[in-house]
């Protein structure tokens, strides 16, 4: 009787120091997160743009995420920030939120349904009809 209640003690001691171990174990594991931001904007080719009649904004469609173009910039809203660049190729760079223009967030968020029909331009033909102004913004980081 007795050897069986050391066997048991044992077992109950082993199992003991395990959990402990185990426990200690996960406390010192480490979790490494960097966050990079949202992932960069890459518009490789000359893109085809659709107007937006009421808003005055092209915007491209055929790719996962949302680019404009608006008053001489490209822009794109990534998670909570905004991104503006003088042409689609950038470079992009963060924009606060007070220097978008106010056009910008009136744009419907089913646009792309809502547009759908609208034609397609090709991107030369929209240049050569001098809409894409790339570059053309007023100044450096002024309100829009």
């Amino acid at each position: 009787m007795r050897r069986t209640f050391y066997i048991y003690s044992g077992f109950v001691f082993v199992f003991a120091c395990l959990s402990l171990v185990s426990a200690r174990a996960a406390q010192a594991a480490v979790n490494v997160n960097i966050n990079f931001g949202p992932p960069p904007i890459v518009v490789s080719e000359p893109p085809e743009v659709v107007m937006m009649p009421h808003y005055g904004i092209y915007f491209v469609p055929g790719i996962s995420y949302d680019v404009f173009f608006y008053n001489g910039y490209w822009w794109s809203p990534r998670g909570n920030s905004w991104y503006r660049a003088r042409q689609y190729k950038g470079p992009w760079g963060v924009v606060r939120r007070n220097y978008v223009p106010g056009h910008l967030f009136k744009v419907p968020k089913n646009y792309r349904e809502v547009y759908k029909r609208e034609r397609r331009i090709n991107y030369g033909q929209w240049k050569k009809q001098g809409r894409g102004n790339e570059g053309q913004g007023r100044g450096r980081g002024g309100k829009h």
